[in-house]
């Protein structure tokens, strides 16, 4: 591999950030040389934010979810690199957000980014309308004309999701333009592929029009729920020992290739290999 083909996603870790093994594993199964580091790091300057290609908040419970989930990472992030953040989002680089890492980028303004604006917040995740936390394992149609780098090709897929605040709201007007401009990435379904219509426990939380996940404008920031990163091998799926046993009868091989979770992962290496001459900041 050529050295200019290296990519570099800083996965974010610390104040209770929870999820970030599992991220930097998955970003290294798809390519990638992924960096955990610490919050206090990265605002402090030992480690540069130009450095890297690609920046992930993962999840878990970011100071404890104190003053709400995602809340605190946020004001913190905004107060000490927000100018970094974006110069980041204007050199064409790549942002993710996994569960507590959605709701901070909510918090930070980043998503949705309506008419270029990183920093107004116009969009919430509050608590799920269940009244208690959700673990467990949920179905997602995706939009295959959405502008979502980290998406592509992707129509359905299952994921777990592992949270207690994560019903997605807007006012009635934000939502339509989510919807009408296709940031809309994913939404909750059916294991028979329609959408949950807010339907509890497809829906696990009462989210808005099932909202699951969004991106940006420009499709390079991208926030979802669920958790692609803990499915990473095919034994993660609940599903697997049964899968198996099916394939055995049918005189199938196990397939190896990577799972959708590792594709989320795998699309986001192959766009900033592809389109290097975009950035206006290289790292060789």
């Amino acid at each position: 591999m050529m050295k200019g083909d290296t990519v570099h996603a800083l996965v974010l870790t610390g104040f209770g950030l929870n999820c970030d093994i599992e991220t930097a594993y998955a970003f290294e199964l798809a390519g990638a040389v992924s960096e955990r580091v610490h919050i206090n790091t990265l605002i402090s300057g030992e480690v540069s934010l130009a450095d890297y290609d690609i920046l992930v908040f993962d999840g878990g419970f970011s100071w404890g979810d104190d003053h709400g989930a995602g809340v605190l990472e946020a004001v913190r992030l905004k107060s000490n690199i927000g100018d970094a953040l974006c110069r980041f989002v204007e050199e064409g680089k790549l942002i993710m957000g996994i569960c507590n890492g959605f709701q901070a980028l909510v918090n930070l303004g980043l998503l949705p980014g309506f008419d270029g604006d990183y920093k107004a917040r116009r969009v919430a995740l509050t608590f799920n309308d269940c009244g208690n936390f959700r673990d467990a394992w949920v179905t997602l149609l995706g939009d295959i004309d959405s502008p979502c780098v980290f998406t592509k090709g992707i129509t359905s897929l299952e994921l777990p999701v592992r949270h207690g605040e994560g019903k997605f709201c807007a006012s009635p007007e934000d939502i339509e333009r989510l919807i009408e401009q296709q940031q809309v990435v994913f939404q909750y379904a059916t294991p028979s592929g329609e959408f949950a219509e807010g339907r509890f426990p497809h829906n696990p939380n009462g989210s808005v029009n099932d909202i699951a996940g969004i991106c940006d404008p420009t499709g390079r920031i991208f926030g979802l729920m669920p958790h692609p990163e803990a499915y990473n091998h095919w034994t993660n799926h609940p599903d697997w020992t049964r899968s198996k046993a099916l394939m055995k009868r049918q005189g199938q091989s196990i397939r190896l290739e990577p799972t959708t979770g590792i594709r989320i992962f795998k699309n986001a290496v192959d766009y900033i290999r592809g389109n290097r001459s975009r950035f206006s900041v290289l790292r060789y």
